[in-house]
């Protein structure tokens, strides 16, 4: 008993000398590899967005204009629209950008763009990139084009190596960069849930699935606070330049450029651009330059008339020293969880990933005792893409249950119509309302994960007509035919649909996912996910 007592403190002594050691060695490097600091250019005079904006601004003094894009085609277009008329600069600021059809179309946006002299940067979390470096090391050789990677692993090839380097680093690398944001000429901003990539901009095809998600398009100083954010996070000590990791790789940017021109005129783009011009006109957008019967007037290319007006809509966020753990007390929790605290007569909650913790749980225990209408809606397991978070959450589910808490799993039916092979969504949109009086929309899942690793952004508000829109989005997605409503009974947890008879077993699901998130609830994990 003894020898295996010593075994393990070698382990542990081992273990913690190879991470000091591994924190050492990549903070030495890190120091070395930073890039040169940059900051936003901000508004101008003269560009198509700078006239479009303006006037509004003028119009609304001090004040920020917000409207909600709930539609996956709308987002896309609206990304490609502003990419399209901006003239000074790009930046984006994103936890996944995925190397597909739409990932590859905004890139090939971007790369327009900095040809006609815009400055583009581009930051991404370096989790879901490591593996898949050479489109943004293709685009960082053009002058205008600068890439860098948030909180990245050195080794950027498969080898022993990088096994070693992710074990050694897990602590640090487990902290990511899960804010979005897409910032054009100081102008125009787009925030929210909603990466890039086909299952965001509603075209996953097969097995994978399109995410229901939300973005809000903001103006005014919201924007200027976006920009401050970016730049944060663009000169931390954490993000890296992509040469700096790549020092000995070639690529081609004009091979880059072929590969974009190829894959922009294929069979598949042309049907899915065709379904974005089907959305626009259905919400009414204006006619982009080009479209038949334009008429040239670069200002009327967004529906900007859609855009609301208050003193009181902010952009909140983490900084980018929560992925060292520091500066607790600016962290986006701080602003979010007074305004839970301050409901008196509902909440409504929307969120992905549902994983409250102790200190959620007796938040949301308490408004419910007092006569609070709490309503939560989530994923089922059945469309859940993480079955692990999905297992950590049912831990948690009586015990909501219990206190009076109004479960939904978001689980829709297949869709129909023009495209009935679309898959089955998932919910992907983080929002809460609080007595109908204040709002919040953005990257935030109500998880310990948001809470306490990854760093977070999103937009806090008070405006009539942007509340009632997230009302009837969170009424959608709780209706019967998307959502399940869940009740306990007899100390078991029930899913019913409308008036269709309760099932005591998870709907649509496997007895295989069932396992693994029965396992999962049970293990102590749950601040990791």
């Amino acid at each position: 008993m003894i020898d295996w007592l010593i075994w393990i403190a070698g382990l542990g002594v081992l273990l913690v000398l190879g991470t000091a050691l591994a924190l050492w060695s990549y903070g030495r490097f890190a120091r070395r590899a930073l890039g040169v600091p940059s900051q936003a250019i901000g508004p101008g005079t003269d560009a198509p967005l700078d006239r479009a904006i303006a006037p509004l601004e003028e119009a609304h003094p001090e004040q920020t204009g917000a409207m909600f894009v709930f539609d996956a085609h709308e987002a896309f277009a609206l990304r490609e629209r502003i990419t399209r008329m901006a003239r000074r600069s790009i930046d984006v600021q994103y936890y996944i950008w995925s190397d597909d059809m739409t990932g590859r179309l905004l890139a090939l946006a971007l790369l327009d763009a900095a040809d006609r002299g815009v400055r583009v940067r581009m930051l991404l979390d370096d989790v879901n990139v490591l593996g898949r470096d050479p489109l943004y090391l293709a685009l960082d050789r053009h002058p205008r084009v600068s890439v860098r990677l948030f909180n990245p692993i050195r080794t950027r090839e498969r080898s022993m190596r990088r096994g070693v380097e992710l074990f050694f680093n897990l602590l640090r690398y487990n902290r990511r960069m899960h804010g979005k944001a897409w910032i054009a000429d100081g102008r125009l901003a787009v925030v929210g849930g909603r990466n890039v990539g086909d299952v965001d901009f509603g075209a996953a095809a097969g097995r994978k699935r399109n995410n229901d998600d939300l973005d809000m398009l903001l103006a005014g100083p919201a924007v200027l606070r976006a920009a401050e954010i970016f730049d944060a996070f663009w000169n931390a000590r954490l993000a890296l330049p992509i040469r700096a990791l790549w020092q000995k790789r070639r690529t081609s940017l004009s091979r880059l450029r072929a590969r974009l021109a190829r894959d922009g005129h294929g069979e598949v783009v042309r049907e899915f651009r065709d379904r974005v011009a089907i959305a626009l006109r259905a919400r009414g957008w204006p006619r982009a330059e080009g479209d038949e019967g334009d008429e040239g007037d670069e200002t009327r290319q967004l529906p900007l008339g859609a855009l609301r007006w208050s003193a009181r809509t902010r952009l909140v966020a983490d900084p980018p020293d929560k992925a060292l753990g520091s500066g607790q007390g600016d962290w986006l929790p701080d602003a979010l969880m007074p305004l839970l605290e301050r409901a008196q007569h509902s909440l409504r909650l929307m969120t992905p990933y549902l994983v409250p913790g102790s200190g959620g749980m007796a938040t949301l225990s308490r408004l419910a005792g007092r006569g609070v209408r709490v309503e939560i809606v989530t994923n089922a397991l059945a469309v859940n893409d993480h079955v692990v978070v999905h297992g950590a959450y049912r831990w948690y589910r009586k015990g909501l249950l219990a206190t009076g808490v109004r479960l939904f799993e978001f689980a829709a039916r297949r869709g129909h119509g023009p495209w009935p092979a679309r898959p089955r969504p998932m919910l992907h949109g983080k929002a809460l309302i609080v007595d109908g009086k204040i709002g919040f929309a953005g990257s935030f899942n109500f998880d310990l994960r948001s809470r306490f690793l990854n760093t977070e952004m999103g937009v806090i508000f008070d405006e009539t007509a942007l509340l009632a829109e997230l009302d009837d989005r969170f009424d959608r997605s709780v209706a019967p035919d998307r959502a399940f409503a869940l009740a306990l009974a007899d100390k078991r947890v029930s899913w019913r649909r409308g008036d269709e008879p309760p099932t005591d077993i998870e709907p649509d699901s496997t007895p295989t996912r069932r396992l693994v998130s029965f396992i999962v609830g049970h293990l102590p994990i749950h601040n990791w996910l």
